[in-house]
């Protein structure tokens, strides 16, 4: 299954980094998430993209997780020549994973 099945997401920048969160519908659904998307998997998926490092925290209160994507968004909003420089579409992208 795809984590948009079971899961929303939002995402943020402040200048090269980028976060993506994902907060699932049901909470019977916080394990699966938890389990299955992995820092490694998000930094497999988004590796063409960003050039820093992926970190995961843990927000189980809300049945979430954040992923800070360092070195994510080239030389920051203001500099950058890419098409997306906040990276609002990154939140989509983690939604198609296969978890």
């Amino acid at each position: 299954m795809k984590v948009r099945e079971i899961a929303a997401s939002r995402s943020g920048d402040k200048g090269r980094v980028c976060n993506v969160c994902v907060f699932v519908y049901d909470p019977k659904d916080w394990e699966v998430l938890r389990d299955r998307l992995t820092e490694e998997r998000v930094a497999e998926t988004y590796a063409p993209l960003i050039s820093g490092s992926v970190t995961r925290y843990e927000v189980p209160t809300l049945h979430g997780l954040n992923f800070v994507l360092d070195d994510a968004l080239d030389t920051g909003v203001s500099m950058s020549l890419r098409s997306d420089p906040h990276g609002k579409s990154y939140q989509s992208l983690i939604l198609d994973i296969d978890i």
